[in-house]
């Protein structure tokens, strides 16, 4: 796997914990009155964290393993906002949903970085997505952790058009 695509992966927990420590404390729970706009899931900030760890559990990890050991498998897309609402991602505790996505993602990025070129072009069919290689989930999976930036980028910049709002108000 290219160098540029592995150093994303590795470092993104580190962002991920900057942009959600960048919230307001009072905010990491609010939802804005439109969700108009939002280039990630309709999720708080707390529910952005809890969504990620988990699909780098449930959703990555199982697809890279199951692109490994079966021929051109289906990969389900995971229906996230029913995990959200039965994992009460609301009352997470924050450190420790951080903790375990810095583990997993350390277990993934140790797994791709093993990964030699035939393994790389091996095949599924990813539901949503339709035909791809194991570096096309990795490719995707660098671009999911974007998303995800970008969602709590998006959610300070409502955060603020509010407090702007109210003062004008």
């Amino acid at each position: 796997m290219d160098k540029t695509t592995l150093n994303a992966l590795a470092l993104f927990p580190l962002q991920l914990e900057a942009h959600y420590k960048a919230i307001p404390v009072s905010h990491r729970h609010w939802t804005p009155t439109s969700w108009d706009g939002i280039p990630s899931e309709h999720f708080t900030a707390i529910e952005q964290l809890c969504h990620v760890r988990d699909i780098e559990i449930e959703g990555y990890q199982e697809r890279i393993r199951r692109t490994l050991d079966e021929a051109h498998p289906l990969l389900p897309s995971i229906d996230s906002e029913p995990l959200a609402i039965e994992r009460r991602y609301g009352d997470a505790d924050a450190e420790a949903v951080l903790q375990a996505f810095r583990d997993a993602r350390a277990r993934t990025v140790e797994t791709i970085a093993r990964l030699d070129d035939a393994q790389l072009a091996r095949t599924a069919e990813f539901e949503g997505y339709g035909p791809l290689t194991l570096r096309s989930l990795v490719h995707y999976l660098c671009s999911h952790d974007q998303q995800h930036l970008a969602g709590l980028q998006w959610l300070l910049g409502k955060i603020e058009a509010e407090r702007v709002s109210q003062l004008r108000a």
